[in-house]
């Protein structure tokens, strides 16, 4: 029987933090404190307690936790250029667009 290294998340072996991921047994810089999680690269000492497993409470998971990077990009894969444009200038504290015709007369906008 083989032994599978740790993955997932396990009290903090250095005890910084209430959780710390391990990836392959390693810890990782990915840690939790009181359901928020950050980051914090692990120390560079030996851990000064064993690692244990934090089982996720099924009750409390709706599994939002779950969803991919581009999960809001393909619920809608629509383009909307006047969205898109508007978006543009709110980026610069513009609010709508400028009537082009007056800036190429030569009136200041």
């Amino acid at each position: 029987m083989s032994e599978q290294a740790e993955e997932g998340w396990y009290t903090d072996p250095f005890g910084r933090h209430e959780a710390r991921w391990l990836s392959d047994g390693t810890p990782t810089k990915l840690v939790r404190d009181e359901g928020v999680t950050s980051y914090d690269e692990p120390p560079d000492e030996p851990p000064t307690q064993a690692p244990i497993r934090i089982e996720a409470d099924p009750a409390s998971s709706h599994g939002s936790d779950l969803l991919r990077a581009d999960a809001a990009e393909a619920v809608d894969q629509s383009f909307d250029a006047s969205r898109a444009t508007m978006a543009e200038f709110d980026t610069i504290g513009q609010v709508g667009a400028p009537n082009m015709e007056r800036i190429l007369d030569g009136e200041e906008y």
